[in-house]
């Protein structure tokens, strides 16, 4: 494996949103695959190596689990219902808090900030996450600057979205910024993905 390789690791967990991970798995593996890049590694990891049910009832069988993931450089926390169970999972709080320590980039997807928040990663900082969930991220971590009208944040290591498929434009964003912004163009153009938020709020 390449010394520049990145990894792109998505975290899973019960009644995780789908297009939460699903849309910046496709960001990522499609940005791979159009610029012929072996650097780029995209990997999902939960707690167990085993099935989980998401959010709608899809079925997916995570890569990796917690003893033998790999570090991220780029670590995604995508959000769902299941989001506020996880927060309080001693486990998946224990992996992620190691993971954004070396991280490059730490971001959050839709109600995933509710997991940064809880651990103290975004205090100081300007945040976002569902629309709907803004108040509750407020509860979690007042010490956080919470963006209503933004569609994604971004505080240079840690950044966050809102919802769902706000997810997409951040992974678009991130291409931009790690690869250029040629690839992450070339990249929605192959999802036929109308990338109009190309800056953060």
């Amino acid at each position: 494996m390449s010394a520049e390789t990145k990894n792109v690791v998505l975290l899973l967990y019960p009644d995780v949103e789908v297009l939460d991970f699903a849309g910046p798995f496709e960001v990522f593996s499609v940005a791979a695959q159009c610029a012929a890049l072996q650097s780029i590694r995209v990997r999902t990891v939960a707690h167990h190596k085993a099935q989980l049910c998401t959010v709608g009832g899809l079925k997916v069988v995570p890569d990796d689990d917690f003893a033998s993931s790999p570090q991220a450089d780029v670590l995604l926390v995508p959000g769902g219902i299941g989001s506020r169970r996880a927060v309080r999972d001693e486990a998946v709080l224990a992996w992620l808090q190691r993971q954004a320590m070396e991280a490059e980039i730490v971001a959050s997807i839709c109600t995933g900030a509710l997991l940064l928040g809880r651990l103290g990663l975004l205090d100081g900082l300007r945040a976002t996450t569902h629309w709907g969930a803004i108040e509750l991220l407020r509860e979690f971590a007042p010490r956080i600057e919470v963006l209503t009208e933004a569609r994604f944040v971004d505080n240079g290591k840690y950044l966050s979205s809102a919802g769902i498929s706000a997810g997409i434009d951040m992974s678009l964003y991130l291409v931009s910024r790690i690869y250029g912004v040629d690839l992450a163009e070339q990249t929605a153009r192959e999802m036929e993905y109308d990338w109009r938020v190309r800056q953060p709020g």
